[in-house]
């Protein structure tokens, strides 16, 4: 019941869709029919309203960081489960048929709370790729592939497999991106 209760808490905050109800509540649209109709931080920004994209942004990453960091202090068994639920939950929202965002900030409050040095080698390798590609995309793919990476060379611990499995949904919900970038198509982003 414990594992069931701490599985469904963290969907279910994962799963609050921010990007949408910012442009529902401040531009009066549907984040879905702007750009990419993605509900994540950088189609957020598409809006041309820095504010929601950078509102956007914080809340994704808070919405991982209370449920994991509660399970964390109290639960600690159960962090992965946690983690997962919540990545899936923005992933897949049952408020928006199943169809989310990306869950790169969402995964990067799952790092930032199960260990800050985490989110240090994400953060490090996101904006170096992003200021030399301009590619929010392939910052994120090479952000969270670092992760699995840094694990395996220097800390040697059973977080190398969840972060690993972690970086193929990651892969998997930018496939489409990944076939732009391959093909010269995807777009850059503007994140000042």
């Amino acid at each position: 019941m414990e594992l069931f209760t701490i599985g469904i808490i963290s969907y279910l905050m994962g799963s609050i869709p921010f990007g949408l109800i910012l442009t529902k509540i401040f531009l009066k649209k549907d984040i879905r029919d702007i750009g990419s109709g993605n509900i994540g931080a950088t189609n957020a920004l598409r809006t041309g309203n820095k504010f929601i994209g950078y509102s956007t942004l914080i809340l994704d990453v808070v919405k991982a960081v209370i449920p994991v960091l509660y399970v964390k202090v109290n639960f600690p068994d159960q962090i992965y489960v946690s983690a997962l639920c919540a990545f899936l939950g923005h992933v897949f929202p049952v408020w928006l048929k199943f169809k989310g965002g990306k869950g790169v900030a969402t995964y990067v409050g799952i790092l930032c709370s199960m260990n800050i040095m985490f989110g240090i080698v994400f953060g490090i390798c996101w904006l170096v790729t992003f200021f030399i590609s301009k590619f929010s995309s392939l910052a994120s793919l090479i952000g969270s592939f670092s992760v699995p990476v840094y694990l395996f060379l220097f800390e040697s611990t059973e977080n190398e497999l969840f972060f690993g499995i972690m970086f193929i949904l990651i892969f998997y919900t930018h496939r489409e991106n990944i076939k732009r970038l391959i093909n010269k198509e995807e777009n850059k982003t503007k994140i000042y």
